[in-house]
């Protein structure tokens, strides 16, 4: 584990209760551990820290032959390319997510469907609300923008989706998108009310990591409608 703060704690809770073994856990005070037998020994390594040393840290993983799950934002924009050609040309891991939640992997999906059917509805406008706790260091958060190019993937009519982004109280987080028209309003929730459910999807993706390769998300991992009719 690379991040000892609340959520590593939690998804150490999660990973022990459903039978693995931690062998490592560095945070900002062992950074040397990174070259140490026991971290080199890990089949995936789940890493949620901070945007300007997530990079950082998947490098050092990397470098020691392990895997990466992050689930760090407000970071890989800016590096893409890089973490691109890492796993597509050099052979590296890394399953990236904006929000490991179950329940967002759904909402996601109903995203992408709500929008498809808006792109013929131009009746309707859409704008987006993301509330955090006061902690979180991006703004809008990770999720809220992957909603967002979700949109405008299946929708192209929408070439912007406002976003307005609230940071309150100790809320885990709260997505709600609105389809707003002069005779009524469609809004469709994500209501997170602990942050466990962040922790399951992130050792889930490291489960699924131990045996896959390249650049992962969510959507390699969680399946719906016509993907699941694939054969």
């Amino acid at each position: 584990m690379i991040g000892y703060g609340k959520m590593g704690h939690m998804i150490e809770q999660v990973a022990i209760g459903r039978g693995h073994e931690i062998v490592s856990i560095i945070d900002i005070d062992n950074q040397g551990d990174f070259d140490s037998p026991a971290f080199r020994s890990a089949d995936v390594a789940i890493e949620f820290t901070a945007p300007h040393v997530a990079y950082g840290n998947c490098q050092r993983a990397w470098e020691q032959g392990v895997k990466v799950v992050s689930g760090s934002t407000g970071w890989l924009t800016n590096h893409a390319d890089d973490v691109r050609r890492a796993c597509n040309d050099e052979g590296k891991t890394l399953f990236w997510a904006s929000n490991f939640s179950l329940g967002v992997a759904i909402f996601s999906a109903v995203n992408r469907y709500l929008a498809q059917i808006m792109q013929d509805f131009p009746q309707y406008e859409v704008s987006m609300r993301e509330v955090h706790h006061i902690h979180k260091l991006d703004a809008p958060s990770g999720t809220a923008i992957t909603l967002a190019c979700q949109i405008k993937d299946e929708a192209p009519r929408f070439t912007d989706v406002p976003i307005e982004s609230v940071r309150e109280g100790e809320v885990p987080g709260i997505h709600s998108i609105e389809y707003d028209s002069t005779a009524d309003k469609i809004i469709i929730t994500h209501d997170a009310h602990n942050r466990m459910g962040f922790a399951l999807g992130a050792v889930m993706a490291a489960e699924f990591t131990a045996s896959h390769q390249g650049l992962l998300s969510m959507d390699d991992m969680m399946t719906f409608g016509e993907k699941n009719n694939k054969t």
